[in-house]
């Protein structure tokens, strides 16, 4: 089956939120992904472990034979994400520490998580990705 990419920023998110939530029973499984920016200079993202786990992350997703939606929540520019106020720091919802995140979505809540130091891990992906 086809991945389902929506993509939110922070100004955008509760909106997106809002119709992912809504959406999820449709899918076998939701996931959130946080993410830092593209650089405009570069198009790569200024966050190495970004760099190294999305595409890690990105294959492992669409090699699933699952419905799968998935939330791309872009965190901002490093001094945007540096600030300890930033809202997906304070989201008790979220309580981001580092990026990427990757949260499986399940009931309006998170079923499980990889922080940004595991993202990258493919075994670990298809542990969340599987996980009922």
């Amino acid at each position: 089956m086809p991945l389902k990419l929506s993509d939110a920023n922070v100004s955008s998110f509760d909106n997106v939120f809002e119709k992912f939530r809504s959406e999820s029973p449709n899918h076998k499984a939701n996931f959130i992904l946080f993410l830092a920016d593209k650089d405009p200079s570069t198009s790569l993202s200024w966050c190495p472990d970004c760099v190294r786990a999305e595409p890690v992350i990105y294959k492992t997703l669409e090699a699933s034979p699952d419905d799968i939606a998935l939330l791309q929540a872009y965190v901002g520019d490093r001094p945007t994400w540096s600030n300890p106020q930033h809202p997906w720091r304070v989201d008790s919802r979220f309580k981001l520490t580092g990026v990427p995140t990757l949260i499986r979505w399940e009931n309006d809540t998170i079923k499980g998580r990889l922080e940004d130091h595991e993202a990258h891990i493919e075994n670990k992906i298809n542990t969340l990705v599987s996980a009922d």
